[in-house]
């Protein structure tokens, strides 16, 4: 099948190469080309592609401003391009929280080093996306001493995309694997675990929040994150997550010490790991190894907390593509910890978690709703 693309960009040049780019596929049809934001929305209504590229500062309309016009009125998948700056995060975490789907460099230099691995990764992801759904928007962190409440817009319903009707998530009718699974899994017993191992990638950034957000100031258990994300966007990130919860969060640094209620994040392009000698457990981090896929990588840090704190750990993968967390899952369930993954439903995209669940790793199948409240019964 086809996907078709709606193009948003002021550049002339932009569009001109991102269109050659993806027509190059076979597998792909650009249906349109905006040179700003309100002309995007008004595409998006009248064409209904199955995904939109979106830039983010443009005249009229910026792409933040039309990727929440665009969730409001007609839902559909928003690959957002954007600048490695720690600017450029803040503007793209605030499109993410919009509902825009994933994001990519604006610079091809910085996506990749030849022509032929660019054009591979720019038609890899638009596929991705096209099979995604528009990430819900996050909902308000209760208030705290860093985060006066706030009201957060409705989420999106699931995008329309050619010639496929919506069917409103409560009234579908098919069971999806994770139906079957949530039947069987078990419910983990309350434990206070030594360490929360969370990972994610695609859709994390808005799910993080939410199940961030739901958590306690005095939760009992440290909590490390792993998040597929450039080294310039981690600490505008951690700041961000900071802002909006109740517990401490932080971008992790080499010889921290966990302890409750503290949530360190990996460091984009690195590695991190824990350790734990003496009873204190500490972080290490790593140079990013360039035969690894991801850096930083879930199965590295999932697999150092098997090794520190076997059966005593608990490891949860949230929405995103690929299946990075499955084999660090594995380390973790043979040391005798349980694992949660997020629900076919609720994710962005079902890729990691999918992974884990088909693998038969986990303990409990949970929507994204019910994890934060999940966390509070099963550890506190």
């Amino acid at each position: 099948m086809t996907v078709s693309v709606l193009v948003v960009d002021d550049s002339g040049f932009f569009r001109k190469r991102l269109t050659e780019i993806l027509t190059s596929s076979g597998q792909i049809r650009v249906v349109g080309v905006a040179a700003n934001g309100r002309e995007g929305v008004e595409l998006a209504g009248s064409l209904r592609p199955d995904v939109i590229t979106m830039d983010y500062e443009m005249p009229i309309m910026d792409g933040i401003s039309a990727v929440r016009e665009i969730m409001q009125k007609h839902p559909i998948p928003v690959l957002m391009f954007s600048s490695l700056t720690y600017e450029g995060a803040r503007i793209t975490l605030d499109a993410l929280e919009a509902g825009a789907v994933d994001f990519l460099p604006k610079n091809f230099e910085e996506i990749a080093r030849d022509g032929s691995q660019l054009q591979k990764i720019l038609i890899d992801r638009v596929l991705d996306v096209a099979r995604s759904r528009p990430a819900s928007r996050a909902q308000p962190a209760s208030p705290s001493p860093r985060a006066p409440q706030q009201s957060a817009p409705a989420a999106p319903a699931r995008p329309a995309t050619s010639g496929r009707p919506v069917v409103p998530r409560r009234q579908a009718v098919q069971p999806t694997q994770d139906d079957t699974l949530k039947r069987t899994a078990r419910k983990s017993p309350a434990r206070q675990f030594a360490v929360v191992g969370i990972g994610t990638s695609t859709g994390g950034p808005v799910a993080l929040q939410r199940v961030l957000s739901a958590l306690p100031a005095g939760f009992p258990s440290p909590i490390v994150l792993v998040q597929h994300m450039p080294a310039s966007f981690t600490p505008a990130f951690a700041e961000r997550l900071n802002k909006l919860c109740k517990i401490e969060v932080r971008q992790a640094e080499d010889g921290d010490i966990l302890h409750p209620g503290l949530a360190l994040l990996a460091p984009g392009g690195k590695q991190m790991m824990i350790e734990n000698r003496g009873g204190q457990p500490r972080v290490r981090i790593l140079p990013g190894d360039e035969r690894l896929n991801y850096r930083p990588c879930v199965d590295v840090t999932f697999g150092s907390l098997a090794r520190a704190f076997p059966g005593k750990t608990l490891g949860v993968i949230l929405t995103g593509m690929g299946s990075d967390g499955k084999e660090g899952c594995r380390m973790m369930k043979q040391s005798g910890s349980p694992i949660w993954s997020q629900d076919e439903r609720s994710s962005v995209i079902y890729g990691m978690p999918m992974a884990v669940a088909k693998a038969g790793l986990s303990d409990e199948v949970l929507s994204l709703e019910e994890i934060g409240p999940r966390l509070l019964e099963g550890v506190c």
